[in-house]
């Protein structure tokens, strides 16, 4: 076992660009290294780290963390720490420590395996300059942690991602209208964030009935691994803080506020972003807050970032949307009266705004409106909006937008808003109630679901079964066999319900279906939610208990049985939803059985007479439901049906005061901001663009290849993939020991969840790319070129070399310094002939070397490929200070913009932080400093020998 001791040097095996580590302890088991160039702290199994000790030899130029240098001639061993001596820049001897080494010192591990023998197959070559040149391009695009996700790239939430998960600590308020992905915007928003290490560790609040959704969505969608917490995983975990264990943790709201030690250590685990699910449930008012909201404002004055998440900013009143924008800035909204009268301005711009989008000009007082607003620097804009300059109205609505009170703060879209949702259309069946049903006792909502209760109570045989005689039963027999050219979902309240009715569908029918409960696991959830996607030999029909209205999209099918009827109109909003999304291509057929002179027929008419919750979405539902429950509820279980239908008219009235309300009250400007405006369909485009491309399969196939990973046709567009008996490494991330399936073709992964769907930002791709460039995998090879133009004998050197910052995720160099490998090809002359012969033009006429063979010529030529290979560095010098001042010129420029930008909004808009622009300054500061010692690494030699 390898002997450490505190201030030794090692380097990583598998993360090289953390820089030199520093031993800091080791106990029994664990050992404990520091990485100064990026600050980064590991800890690792004392009996497999994966470390290779830093030792340098006479001869070697070594680096002193305050950057001058030393050719070493002795090597010292004093107690198990290195000392090196030798002569420094000015010919003085000197001794430097190991424990004073420079962090960025980069090693030529290259050419040290090289002359060790250490030659690798002539594929892994290619696979390594791939890697570099794959990685290079993913780290510069724009769709990096967009793109990647498995869902339907939709514009407007696009745009709210990469605007909100570009900015450094982002605090913000997404309040889409239900069905429009506020989910799948802060998914992109964690995932982009985590990609770009601008945040490391997520902290997501949500309420308990929503944490499997949220559980799903995260590792169905985004490939994040999220840890789940509840009080027993939190007692039974023996960490001193059990949420410094985890990178995601999603923890329920309720929990939280009733475990105070829970509490004590969320606050301490340091958190860089706080996402907070059904925000408007925080109650506040200026005299008392809620413990929910009290708990919320602590931890979003500790944590940088946060994200609110809410359907109905304004539903439940002004003072309720500044509760949720004071949370986000308590500086900035610190008098309710003072917003008030703020956000009564901001009405009549909107309103100019919309005048100008209509008509393409402005009125007078539109004029005025917007002058009074902008002020005189406002006036050349609107004199070419009155002359005509279509262009001059975009960058008037862009200048609006930055100064708008909340525009950098609130993203909201509406349904009227954005386009591309289907029509609904209802088919009501009522139906006669069974004698069976009159006779049951009635309990808390046993009424609506009888079915339940009559079973419970009757311990008969299959002849009993509520089924038998229920007619919702029978229509739904018939029912399916008049679609069965159409896939139907099915969902009712209960699981046992739904595994009655597969069992219905079975005995009576021989109709194809599966079911999809709470009580199985999500493997097996998988599994029937594919068996219905299969369009060949799969099911018609999928049972779901309420959970199949959580976080799945079943939009290849436009028929929706509701069996039954959940309690709440948000419930039913989220079962349509599982159909009824942006890109379904069919009306959505309802098709709504119901018991007559039951109560399920009174809620059948509740939802549809008071609420319109089938034809069109309810944003006022939650709020009647919560108005007029105290009346609703005896009224569903019976009473005068006078008494009922001035409910229904009373509700009915009630909500077309509220829509005509919030109609009223729609911010265009907000909308305007909240849409992209056509930045988010360009981004649409490009991710089309880019799951067109046959790059990533072809890439994928080398790496499969290479680590020893068989892969075989599973059906059109799809692969299955398994560990073959020459896997290479165990570590290899395929997600399953026994193999996986796959797919690179977006629409079949949105149908096929089973699937594995690939994309370069996939943990197995990444994890794969990893396994290439950290390992030293590929970084020499020895080959013979066929081609007559060369003599017999001829030797040329083929070397990348990767010019490479070494710096803190957050701080994003990886945009403007890429691990780009740059290419050099030397001849006997040493020139350099990489230009004037492509990688992939000399890859064609090469052939493999026996390695035996290929040793033997390397230590015959060992003097002078040592002399080439400091040739090539020097010719390789220049590109890579190009680089390194355009990448400078680069960083300096994009933050020095976003700096004059945000100091000049910051005069007319308060919600720019003071916070946001030291960040950006000091950003700036160390990416420059960081960029100063960028350096070259020689990353892969190839001997090429003419034969």
């Amino acid at each position: 076992m390898a002997q450490y001791e505190p201030g030794q040097r090692w380097i990583s095996d598998s993360e090289a660009e953390l820089g030199l580590g520093t031993i800091l302890m080791q106990d029994d088991r664990m050992l404990t290294v520091l990485y100064p160039a990026t600050g980064e702290t590991r800890q690792y199994s004392l009996r497999n780290a994966p470390l290779t000790r830093v030792r340098f030899a006479p001869g070697d130029e070594i680096t002193h963390f305050e950057g001058w240098k030393m050719a070493v001639q002795e090597v010292e061993d004093i107690d198990g720490l290195l000392v090196y001596h030798g002569l420094n820049g000015h010919h003085q001897e000197t001794s430097l420590p190991e424990t004073q080494l420079s962090n960025f010192i980069q090693f030529r591990l290259a050419s040290d395996r090289l002359f060790a023998g250490q030659i690798d197959p002539l594929a892994w070559f290619s696979l390594r300059y791939q890697t570099l040149e794959h990685t290079s391009r993913q780290l510069q695009s724009t769709l990096w942690g967009l793109g990647g996700t498995r869902a339907q790239p939709i514009a407007h939430q696009l745009h709210i991602a990469r605007e909100v998960a570009d900015r450094i600590a982002p605090r913000v308020l997404l309040a889409d209208e239900v069905g429009l992905g506020k989910t799948i915007e802060a998914g992109l928003v964690i995932h982009r964030q985590l990609l770009s290490g601008r945040a490391s560790r997520v902290l997501i609040l949500v309420p308990e009935n929503l944490q499997h959704q949220w559980l799903v969505e995260m590792r169905r969608r985004f490939n994040l691994q999220v840890a789940l917490f509840d009080a027993e995983r939190f007692a039974e975990s023996d960490a001193s803080n059990p949420f410094e264990d985890c990178q995601l943790a999603l923890v329920a709201l309720e929990w939280l506020v009733d475990d105070e030690r829970a509490q004590d250590a969320l606050c301490a685990a340091g958190w860089d972003l706080l996402v907070v699910d059904e925000a408007h449930h925080l109650v506040w008012h200026p005299e008392h807050a809620s413990p929910q909201y009290k708990l919320v404002e602590l931890l979003a004055g500790i944590i940088p970032g946060v994200l609110l998440l809410t359907a109905t900013p304004e539903q439940l009143g002004q003072d309720s949307h500044f509760a949720r924008l004071r949370l986000l800035d308590p500086n900035r909204f610190h008098d309710l009266e003072a917003f008030r009268a703020e956000s009564a301005n901001y009405r009549p711009v909107a309103e100019a705004v919309q005048e100008l989008l209509d008509q393409g000009r402005l009125s007078e007082a539109a004029h005025k409106t917007i002058h009074d607003f902008l002020g005189d620097e406002g006036e050349a804009l609107l004199a070419a909006v009155s002359a005509g300059d279509s262009g001059a109205s975009a960058r008037l609505i862009r200048e609006l937008l930055d100064r708008h009170g909340t525009g950098r703060l609130l993203f909201r879209n509406t349904r009227a808003a954005v386009r591309g949702f289907p029509e609904r259309q209802l088919h009501p069946y009522p139906l006669p109630s069974p004698d069976q049903y009159m006779e049951l006792p009635i309990g808390e909502h046993a009424e609506l679901y009888p079915e339940v209760s009559y079973q419970a109570q009757v311990e008969g045989g299959e002849e009993e079964r509520w089924w038998r005689f229920d007619p919702r039963v029978d229509w739904l027999i018939d029912t399916l066999k008049m679609l069965k050219k159409f896939k139907v979902l099915v969902i009712c309240a209960h699981a046992e319900t739904a595994m009655d009715l597969e069992d219905a569908l079975r005995v009576r029918s021989g109709i194809p279906a599966t079911v999809f409960h709470e009580g199985m696991s999500i493997l097996e959830r998988d599994r029937a939610a594919a068996y219905f996607a299969d369009e060949e030999f799969g099911a018609q029909v999928l049972i779901c208990s309420e959970i199949g209205s959580e976080g799945r999209n079943f939009q290849f099918s436009h028929h929706l049985v509701l069996f039954d009827l959940p309690a709440h109109p948000d419930l039913l909003e989220q079962r349509i939803g599982r159909l009824d999304r942006i890109g379904q291509k069919h009306t959505i057929q309802l098709h709504v059985p119901h018991l007559e002179n039951s109560p399920q027929e009174r809620l059948f008419q509740w939802y549809h007479q008071a609420l319109n919750a089938f034809q069109a979405t309810c944003p006022t539902g939650n709020a009647l439901q919560h108005q007029f429950g105290p009346l609703l509820l005896p009224l569903l279980e019976g009473g005068d049906d006078d008494a009922w239908q001035t409910l229904v008219d009373e509700a009915a009235a009630e909500r077309e005061r509220l829509e005509t309300e919030l109609h009223a009250g729609r911010d265009r400007l907000l909308e305007l901001n909240s849409g992209g405006a056509g930045e988010g369909q360009a981004l649409v485009e490009a991710i089309a663009e880019q799951d067109d491309e046959y790059a990533l399969p072809i890439y994928m196939e080398a790496l499969f290849d290479a680590f020893g990973i068989d892969s075989e046709d599973h059906s059109e567009n799809a692969l299955i993939l398994r560990p073959s008996e020459k896997m290479l490494d165990a570590s290899f991330p395929l997600g399953d020991d026994e193999g996986v399936t796959i797919t690179y073709d977006r629409e079949q992964a949105l149908s096929r969840e089973d699937m594995q769907f690939l994309t370069w930002e996939h943990p197995m791709v990444q994890g794969g790319m990893d396994l290439v460039l950290s390992g030293s995998m590929g970084n020499t090879a020895v080959a013979l070129i066929k081609n007559k133009a060369l003599k017999p004998g001829t030797v040329l050197l083929e070397l990348l070399f990767v010019s490479e910052v070494v710096a803190p995720r957050n701080l994003q160099l990886g945009r403007y310094l890429p691990p780009a490998a740059l290419r050099c090809l030397l001849d006997v002359n040493g020139n350099d002939l990489a230009s004037k012969v492509s990688f992939d033009k000399l890859n064609e006429q090469l052939e493999a070397v026996p390695r035996s063979s290929a040793n033997k010529f390397v230590q015959a030529q060992r003097e002078p490929l040592s002399q080439q290979i400091n040739a090539a560095e020097a010719k390789i010098a220049p590109r890579h200070a190009e680089r390194v001042a355009e990448a400078k010129r680069r960083l300096d420029a994009d933050l020095e913009e976003e700096l004059a930008r945000l100091t000049a909004l910051q005069a007319v808009n308060p919600s720019v932080r003071d916070s946001e622009l030291d960040a950006l300054r000091n950003q700036r500061e160390q990416g420059l400093a960081m960029l100063d010692k960028a350096a070259l690494r020689l990353e892969a030699i190839r001997v090429l020998v003419a034969g």
